[in-house]
């Protein structure tokens, strides 16, 4: 029983770990990257899909991403869907390509982004406190319940707070790399 509760706490801890890094990667760095567009919602013949769904994103150069539509007709679509995210990108239509222009990140962009990622950071260690939380109420119900002893439930909220500072730690590790991605020009 306390294998199954520190296993299920690990897997959930690593869930919002890769939450973090999904968020994450929606921050711009002022690198072009397709991961970029991957919220970016287009009305496909009245279904809203990603714009992978509609079209093929890739890097033209490090500051410019290129969309080309699987179908041509869509390509105003698809332009409008870009221009209307909450990402501030500008395309430009060049036939049945749709180019678009990453701006160069100004100094007080670059601390508003590293805010946005000081947060995503702390929603995920409130995440993964959370998770410890319903591990060490799962460890007591277990111990009232008399299926394990006192000593079994300290030891498995140590090992849960162990593995607690080692994902919290992670965190940390991740939010520290984008700033640093953040503030390289």
């Amino acid at each position: 029983m306390l294998e199954d509760i520190k296993k299920d706490t690990k897997i959930r801890m690593r869930k919002s770990l890769d939450a973090l890094r999904n968020e994450l990667k929606k921050i711009r760095t002022g690198r072009a990257h397709p991961s970029l567009l991957e919220h970016v919602q287009v009305d496909y013949y009245g279904s809203q899909v990603p714009i992978s769904q509609a079209a093929n994103v890739k890097v033209e150069d490090a500051r410019t991403l290129a969309v080309t539509p699987f179908d041509k007709s869509m390509t105003g679509t698809i332009e409008k869907a870009i221009m209307t995210s909450d990402l501030g990108l500008n395309p430009t239509s060049a036939g049945e390509v749709i180019r678009i222009p990453l701006p160069p990140l100004t100094e007080e962009r670059r601390r508003d982004l590293g805010r946005v990622v000081h947060q995503e950071g702390e929603n995920a260690k409130i995440a993964i406190r959370n998770i410890r939380r319903d591990a060490n109420t799962s460890l007591k119900e277990l111990e009232k319940e008399k299926e394990i002893s006192e000593d079994e439930e300290r030891r498995g909220e140590t090992e849960v707070q162990q593995i607690t500072d080692q994902m919290v730690s992670e965190v940390d590790t991740i939010v520290a790399e984008k700033e640093k991605e953040l503030l390289e020009i």
